[in-house]
């Protein structure tokens, strides 16, 4: 069997050590991509609120115009007055 000895695992500690720094280094580069990823997906969901927004407004719209030029209604009297097949 191999001795061990206190350089043996000075060495190892060494390169642990070394690995470990590497890890944390890694570690806070994803943490950064993983800011980066919800700051995205905040955006995205501010974007589609604000497109449902702008479309509920054009559908508020729509219908006072449709009120404002009765066309509901025009078109329940003209049906009455085109042939049935």
């Amino acid at each position: 069997m191999a001795d061990v000895t206190n350089d043996v695992i000075y060495e190892l500690l060494k390169k642990m050590q070394s690995d470990i720094a590497g890890l944390k280094f890694e570690m806070s580069g994803v943490k950064i991509e993983l800011s980066n990823l919800r700051g995205t997906m905040v955006s995205v969901q501010m974007d589609l609120h604000n497109i449902y927004t702008r479309l509920d407004r054009s559908d508020q719209r729509l219908e006072r115009i449709e009120n404002r030029l009765e066309l509901r209604e025009l078109a329940e009297a003209q049906s009455r007055f085109e042939p049935q097949p």
